[in-house]
């Protein structure tokens, strides 16, 4: 059985990817047990140019702190490099998850300036990545900057990632665009390789007793994979880019669903912070069952078949099924009305 997939111009040994969650990938020996456990790839958790550079103030703090008194002090130490300093560590995450395990390592980085995506994506290719996951993780908030500014943003960081760097390059998407197909092929102009869909921003909580808003970090549910499923569907042979599917992936099924409407990768994060890194093995003994059990030779055989384009009604994917889905439900019993 086959499970060979190609994603951003790497040859998988399975759909298999382990997504990026720091709890997962931060520690070297995860990554010994990532690999151990079949994953086909593993992308890195994000590096956070907003942590990088409160790391930076907090140096320049310590160096500088009470050295009014003595002049010559304050040129003691040289001024801290904008784009060195914090981001060691990442890097030598990553050039020592290259030394130690032969599954691809994708790094993903979240920055906030055009300078700042570059210079970190250069120093993430020279530290031997084999691809970079950018993730845009922004929520515009100016009630006076447009849409297109925003749209124009993400494109603006993707033509100068991909026009510095030469590893593949795939952007991790939210699904709040007015017209994501649009965007997508807008993209793909800018040079990106792949989509990932979709990032799964924080959502806040508030605490009643304290009044304080607080970070409440919600697992995903095999519920959630019905967006990202609708949406490769649709973008499968519309725009020339691989696909890979984030969010709801849980069971072997979810799998294959991904797979059918034409994803080239799907990523785990939730289902092994539950179950642990040990569970693609379970994930990847079911795949294969089932491709088996339907006389299937290979993952390719049926990545798409299911897409919009390939399946028996496109319409499907769309609003005219609309009235037709809602008209499937049928509640346990009959509301209950009362009569005065």
């Amino acid at each position: 059985m086959n499970l060979n997939t190609n994603y951003l111009d790497l040859t998988l040994r399975s759909p298999l990817v382990v997504g990026a969650c720091a709890p997962l990938t931060e520690k070297i020996e995860h990554l010994r047990q990532i690999e151990d456990a079949g994953a086909a790839a593993v992308v890195m958790h994000s590096l956070f140019e907003e942590q990088l550079r409160q790391e930076r103030f907090e140096l320049h703090h310590h160096l500088t702190h009470c050295t009014e008194s003595f002049a010559e002090s304050l040129s003691y130490f040289p001024e801290p490099d904008i784009f060195h300093v914090g981001a060691e560590a990442y890097l030598e995450h990553i050039w020592r998850a290259k030394e130690i395990v032969d599954i691809p390592i994708i790094a993903s980085l979240n920055g906030s300036t055009l300078d700042s995506w570059t210079n970190y994506a250069q120093q993430i290719e020279e530290a031997g990545a084999d691809a970079l996951e950018l993730n845009i993780y922004a929520i515009p908030t100016d009630i006076a900057t447009p849409g297109t500014a925003v749209e124009q943003t993400y494109i603006d960081i993707v033509r100068a990632v991909t026009t510095t760097v030469n590893i593949p390059v795939a952007v991790k998407l939210s699904p709040f665009f007015s017209n994501l197909a649009y965007m997508a092929r807008r993209l793909t102009d800018a040079g990106a390789n792949g989509l990932v869909l979709f990032n799964r921003f924080y959502q806040p909580d508030i605490d009643l007793e304290t009044l304080e808003v607080t970070p409440n970090v919600l697992l995903s549910t095999p519920q959630d994979l019905r967006l990202p499923m609708r949406w490769i569907a649709i973008l499968y042979g519309a725009v020339p880019m691989d696909l890979a599917a984030s969010s709801g992936i849980h069971t072997a099924a979810d799998v294959l669903k991904m797979l059918m409407v034409g994803a080239n990768a799907t990523l785990l994060v939730s289902v092994l912070l539950r179950h642990g890194i040990d569970h693609i093995r379970t994930l990847e003994r079911d795949l294969h069952q089932w491709l088996e059990e339907h006389d299937y030779d290979s993952v390719q055989q049926l990545q798409g078949n299911m897409s919009q384009v390939n399946c028996p009604d496109p319409s499907a994917y769309e609003r005219v099924q609309y009235m037709q889905a809602i008209q499937t439900y049928r509640p346990s019993s009959e509301p209950f009305v009362s009569v005065s």
